[in-house]
């Protein structure tokens, strides 16, 4: 499917489930999400890891309601815990089988992104690693002169922009030097289109969508 639309069925469906109150909706997304996940080669250990980390604040949202909150407090406390692990598995099926790249393309092609923007998301993406080498270097390098910089320490952060602000400058000097320039005309190498398919995908995801909220009586 092409990663723009995927991108906006996620985010139509998160929209959608934010204003509903329906549990086995959530249910039903996150064991779709689930199974989409295992089609696409998803580790066990990573829909482990999916179920794990959200427990804590979806558990916290769960006794804030059921404690605190009014009406029908137990419905709610189960919509709300429900609706965590389904913008974590929804959200999931988009981050874990989408390629950043194509996603890039796909949203300067298809939707008129500007190319700067585009090329400046690659960009911060694919100096991550680096700056994550850049880190242990700094800290290393404080450890030599006697002064431990933990995770939660200012220096260690500000050294860190500093340098990516180097490497920043560096960067646009590069794509200049290669042609590239602001808001001409470009052709594509990766060509990323809109077919038919991807929209009938779209369409049908969200009648899906509708008959879970107006016509399936389930709660």
């Amino acid at each position: 499917m092409n990663p723009s639309l995927k991108l906006l069925l996620l985010l139509l469906i998160a929209l959608e489930i934010s204003f509903t109150t329906i549990v086995s909706l959530n249910i039903a997304l996150v064991l779709l999400a689930a199974l989409y996940l295992l089609l696409k080669g998803t580790k066990f250990k990573t829909l482990g890891w999916l179920l794990i980390v959200p427990l804590l604040p979806a558990i916290g949202l769960w006794s804030t309601q059921y404690i605190n909150g009014s009406g029908d407090k137990t419905l709610m406390a189960w919509v709300l815990f429900t609706r965590i692990y389904a913008f974590v598995f929804t959200g999931a099926t988009f981050t874990l089988t989408t390629n950043i790249l194509q996603l890039a393309d796909a949203l300067e092609q298809n939707w008129h992104l500007p190319s700067k923007f585009a090329y400046g998301v690659l960009a911060a993406y694919n100096l991550v690693p680096k700056i994550q080498h850049e880190v242990q270097i700094i800290r290393a390098a404080g450890l030599m002169r006697g002064q431990q910089l933990s995770f939660w320490s200012p220096q260690l952060y500000f050294k860190a922009i500093l340098v990516s602000i180097n490497w920043s400058q560096n960067l646009a000097q590069a794509m200049a030097s290669h042609g590239y320039v602001e808001d001409a005309p470009r052709t594509h190498y990766r060509q990323v289109r809109l077919r038919l398919r991807d929209w009938l995908i779209l369409g049908l995801g969200l009648s899906c969508l509708q008959l879970g909220v107006f016509v399936i009586p389930w709660r």
